[in-house]
């Protein structure tokens, strides 16, 4: 994998435009002073969980005793049921389900909002499968973080401008790649399982 083609798998992965109206929903009993200062925050926060899986994803593969088949498989298992409910959204319009009274913190706006179970997995996959490009990984993980923050602290702009409708639509088309990267990834497990076995 190159590292556009990782930039723009975890750009997918990170689903900015998905993660807008569930940012205003979960932010909108916030003060709009303080708003931007939470996401600032939130953004930074996921930032550090994502670059220690992508620096420690090898190691905890290790203790764990984890095969990179089964990283693989199960990544592309929790992508695939993501990607469903980005198509299929929830009757309750979050993919990660209602948030908390007061403002939130780490839950569930850094985490599972933007670095969720299957950026983890794909940045676990990415080091294990590759490794020793750790800071090719580091790159394009940061290009697909900053480009996610500007999207969603220009949340509210956006929201106004394109409307739910819009913002839902490329929703579900960000689903559906992320349904045929999710096939690609079982498959590439399965395949790299029967020939090692």
């Amino acid at each position: 994998m190159t590292i556009v083609s990782a930039c723009i798998t975890l750009f997918l992965v990170l689903d900015a435009p998905g993660n807008v109206p569930f940012f205003l929903s979960i932010l909108k009993d916030v003060p709009p002073k303080r708003r931007r200062w939470v996401m600032i925050r939130e953004l930074l926060i996921a930032l550090g969980v994502l670059v220690a899986f992508l620096l420690g994803g090898r190691e905890l593969l290790s203790v764990m005793q984890l095969r990179q088949e089964a990283i693989s498989i199960g990544g592309g298992v929790v992508l695939f049921l993501i990607a469903i409910k980005m198509v299929f959204p929830p009757k309750d319009g979050g993919i990660f389900g209602a948030a908390g009274p007061g403002e939130p913190f780490i839950v569930p706006l850094a985490i599972p909002g933007v670095a969720g179970p299957s950026a983890m997995a794909t940045l676990l996959l990415l080091t294990s499968a590759q490794p020793g490009r750790e800071v090719e990984w580091g790159l394009a993980l940061l290009v697909a973080w900053l480009a996610t923050a500007v999207i969603l602290l220009g949340s509210t702009w956006l929201f106004k401008l394109l409307g739910e409708s819009v913002l839902a639509a490329m929703e579900r088309v960000m689903g559906m790649l992320l349904i045929a990267l999710a096939a690609q990834m079982i498959l590439g497990g399965v395949e790299a399982y029967l020939k090692a076995g």
